[in-house]
């Protein structure tokens, strides 16, 4: 069809002589060849006309007015999405706007590692310029947005899954649809961890608190379901989890880095799990797969305690004796290295 329009477009012009031959060039003759890349970034509502400007002046198409009417003619100047497109001086205006109108764009990667809080991830975004950190940080807290994903708090701390995305930079520097796309992968995820029943509300909500501590506790694949068996235990003793990375989350900002025995002490933070019992108000940070699936099927066994080890690993223990001589054997160690 669209050959045959071109073919018409081109009768009514032919007729014009030395115009036609111009309009013939123009359609079949790309501006360069071989062409180089350009990157061309179509705002959304732009117009055409100034669409078809920016293309001239990065030298993708040689005629505004020919390109605008050609577009018209193929009913495909509506169509041309907003994005980030790579295209070349070697392509014809017919294949230029072809790619406007039926290409992604160009994708992008955006890597977030397990672990992180919303904060820190919405610092990723922006450093790889997918948005404001604001933006992301504003869409996380979005009601309407916490809503359509049935995310069961007030913010989207914990259910921001990590993982290796493509995206097409969207104009402007609103990251919603980073948040957007993240907590899609996460329920995703969440039916490979829980495929008999999925878990929804409050359970969801302490599954995940549960699994970031897990998360933080440990970088070892092969642990993470122990590590996940002892809180569980403990909590069925009615035990303090007693875990550093809560306490951290909840100083925030303030943190430099050091944890001391006041922050231990001080029950007036409310991720202090050394002074308030049960789980902490909510996620920590964004646990991976593994996490979850520790979680979803933890190790059945008698350990309370664990420790590190200082060589990645943790040493864990049944009993409380047993514990602090785990403690005493490998702080000591670790103090007294070189």
């Amino acid at each position: 069809m669209r050959y045959v329009i071109l073919a018409v477009f081109l009768a009514v012009l032919a007729g014009a002589g030395a115009a036609g031959h111009h309009v013939w060039t123009f359609l079949t003759v790309p501006p360069e060849d071989p062409g180089h890349e350009v990157v061309v970034v179509i705002e959304p509502g732009q117009r055409f006309a100034d669409v078809a400007a920016r293309l001239v002046e990065r030298g993708v198409v040689t005629d505004a007015p020919l390109f605008t009417l050609y577009a018209k003619y193929t009913d495909l100047g509506g169509k041309v999405k907003a994005g980030e497109f790579a295209l070349s001086t070697g392509l014809t205006p017919g294949k230029v706007l072809e790619v406007l109108t039926t290409s992604a764009g160009i994708q992008r990667k955006l890597s977030v590692p397990e672990g992180l809080t919303m904060r820190q991830t919405a610092r990723i975004v922006e450093e790889a310029g997918f948005g404001t950190a604001e933006s992301f940080v504003r869409a996380a807290r979005d009601k309407a947005l916490l809503e359509k994903y049935a995310v069961p708090a007030d913010t989207a701390e914990g259910f921001l899954f990590p993982e290796t995305y493509l995206f097409s930079r969207k104009p402007g520097n609103d990251a919603a649809y980073v948040v957007e796309a993240m907590l899609r992968e996460f329920f995703r995820q969440a039916q490979n961890v829980w495929p008999v029943k999925p878990l929804e509300g409050k359970s969801l909500y302490e599954a995940v608190t549960l699994a970031s501590i897990v998360e933080k506790e440990t970088g070892v694949p092969e642990e993470r379901a122990r590590v996940a068996g002892v809180f569980l235990n403990r909590l069925a003793k009615n035990m303090l989890l007693q875990t550093d990375p809560t306490v951290i989350y909840g100083l925030g900002e303030s943190f430099d880095g050091n944890l001391r025995r006041a922050h231990l002490d001080d029950p007036k933070n409310p991720y202090n799990t050394y002074q308030l019992p049960g789980l902490p108000p909510g996620p920590i940070c964004s646990p991976g797969l593994g996490a979850l699936l520790a979680v979803a099927a933890p190790e059945i066994h008698d350990y309370y305690y664990f420790v590190a080890t200082g060589e990645g690993a943790h040493r864990f223990s049944k009993t409380l004796n047993d514990h602090i001589n785990a403690v005493n054997r490998f702080q000591r160690k670790r103090t007294t290295s070189p």
